[in-house]
């Protein structure tokens, strides 16, 4: 079975839990985080504010900087293209700040080219290689969308597009084999085994696929990684996840701020830092409103991360848990909802010939 025919079949089972849970996400909406922490199923935890290293400048400085002013979370991925840096980083940052490998949490995303399960351990052990460690402690499958095999002497990170040297340049090729969810799961839960992973999870996996992938799970997902933010709240999705166990990390938290420079800022306008709403509650509490976006997550019990580019920007988005949004706070940015996805394959996957709609 394929991932997209489970929209379908689910879609009843779905409907109920929906049903069921609404009352009970409008009570929680101010649920504050006692700790700085999420627990994840192993007895471990997550922090709850993470360094994202996407489209990052200067990554290791960057994250040398962070673990040394007291970031504990650094998130990454093969398709960053910047893993060997971010190694660096580490390296740098945990010796300059007198750490030890225990005292972070590094992150990383299994690659959409390399979904067949004979694939996911290489791919793996690239990405430990790159960062200079031994294990990771939450090891993603980027996105729910098996693309055909690129061998990394051929193009390392593949991206989105098929070897540019084919006559596929620029396209995206889907895995002839089309492995399904199951199998790659099963290659994951392989990873934890042989201790090169702590943890294991998903990102981008709507409430049908993982409903699907839990029905076989033999290590249930530790953490969902969405698009999340005041204009793309995922209520229904976070409270889902949350209710099975699945801790949530919410990328872009910022909103639009990363993808304006790839033309994907999908017109919102006004950015969620100008916005006059976020500004009043920000002036209200004597915060930035990074501080506040970043806040408004983390009261949700969602891990954030956002992507930091000075000293100053990473001191200050670290400093969101000493206060408290109020209930009028949360209804101000309910109310900013407009389900507007910015990193959606559905939309930017079709001037590469690609057509999955993940969300729909």
């Amino acid at each position: 079975m394929n991932y997209f025919k489970t929209f379908v079949l689910l879609s009843l089972s779905l409907s109920l839990f929906i049903t069921h849970t609404t009352t009970a996400m409008a009570s929680s909406t101010l649920t504050s985080c006692s700790a700085s922490s999420l627990p994840l199923p192993n007895g471990k935890s997550m922090p709850l504010l993470g360094l994202g290293c996407w489209k990052m400048e200067d990554a290791k400085q960057m994250v040398s900087l962070a673990l040394q002013n007291g970031w504990r979370h650094i998130d990454s991925a093969c398709d960053y293209g910047n893993e060997v840096e971010v190694g660096e980083g580490i390296s740098e940052g945990l010796k300059a700040a007198n750490l030890s490998r225990e005292d972070i949490f590094v992150t990383s995303k299994l690659w959409n080219t390399y979904h067949s399960p004979e694939h996911v351990e290489a791919a793996c052990r690239r990405t430990l290689k790159d960062l200079n460690l031994d294990y990771l402690d939450l090891y993603l499958i980027h996105f729910p969308i098996p693309l055909k095999f690129v061998p990394f002497e051929t193009r390392y990170p593949p991206e989105w597009i098929h070897d540019p040297s084919s006559a596929t340049e620029n396209t995206m090729v889907p895995d002839p084999n089309c492995p399904t969810i199951q199998q790659t799961w099963a290659a994951m839960e392989n990873l934890v085994e042989k201790g090169l992973v702590k943890n294991i999870g998903v990102a981008n996996f709507n409430a049908a696929l993982l409903l699907q992938l839990l029905q076989t799970a033999k290590i249930k997902p530790a953490v969902n990684q969405i698009e999340l933010h005041p204009r793309l709240q995922q209520s229904r999705l976070v409270s889902f996840c949350q209710s099975r166990g699945i801790q949530v990390t919410g990328f872009s938290p910022l909103g639009s701020t990363g993808y304006v420079q790839i033309g994907m800022d999908r017109g919102e306008g006004v950015g969620l830092l100008e916005n006059p709403d976020i500004l009043s509650i920000a002036s209200k509490h004597s915060k930035s409103p990074a501080q506040v976006l970043l806040g408004w997550g983390t009261q949700r019990n969602i891990a954030v991360i956002p992507k930091c580019s000075s000293l100053n920007r990473l001191k200050e988005n670290l400093d969101v848990l000493d206060f408290k949004l109020d209930e009028e706070d949360m209804e101000k940015i309910a109310a900013l909802d407009r389900n507007l996805r910015y990193n959606d394959p559905g939309v930017f996957c079709k001037g590469m010939g690609g057509d999955y709609p993940i969300w729909d």
